[in-house]
């Protein structure tokens, strides 16, 4: 058991029966009645926020997830195959726990994954990821005004909107949190 006072983001807590993420958290002294943290709570198996409040004298059980580094090694109906890089040992997981991020996956990519004791219950992608451009209609002379977009498709089947001066088999910085294209990488 922990003491509210202990709360800090990204915390995890078992609370009415789920495992919940702290987002958020502030403490609040009233001038009357007694302190209370307000806090934004983040249901980790189905990703709801809620806003919760509890009292300075509650306690809470706090629990204890892993992260570890799993490489991708392939995809198989609705899963996806991992190898812990340590041991080697292989296992599957649901393709819907990567969420949109699996636009981005390619093989022999690096995944953090999140266990809760030995459930795994989040994946994730780092935050940008080198793609090559298989597919890019060419840039038309003369549209040089700045901003233009054009889609491209990406060795992982992705589709994306992109500066009208990339190429086919150019590289592409890409964050993997919102999709978009940051920069072209030079090699």
């Amino acid at each position: 058991m922990a003491a509210v006072s202990d709360f800090r983001n990204g915390m995890a807590l078992r609370h009415n029966g789920e495992v919940w993420l702290v987002n958020e958290f502030q403490h609040v002294k009233p001038g009357k009645g007694h302190a209370f943290i307000r806090t934004k709570l983040k249901q980790l198996k189905s990703g709801k926020v809620v806003e919760f409040t509890f009292r300075q004298h509650d306690n809470i059980e706090e629990v204890r997830l892993r992260n570890k580094e799993m490489q991708f090694l392939y995809a198989a109906g609705d899963e996806l195959c991992l190898m812990d890089n340590e041991t080697y040992e292989q296992i599957n997981v649901p393709k819907k726990l990567l969420g949109n991020q699996i636009n981005f996956l390619k093989e022999a990519a690096t995944l953090t994954v999140l266990f809760l004791e030995d459930e795994v219950v989040e994946l994730n992608l780092p935050m940008f990821v080198e793609l090559s451009v298989k597919e890019a209609s060419p840039g038309v002379k003369g549209d040089t005004v700045s901003n233009l977009q054009k889609p491209v498709t990406l060795e992982t089947g992705a589709e994306l909107q992109v500066p009208l001066f990339i190429k086919e088999g150019e590289i592409l910085k890409i964050d993997t949190r919102d999709g978009r294209y940051i920069e072209r990488v030079n090699r």
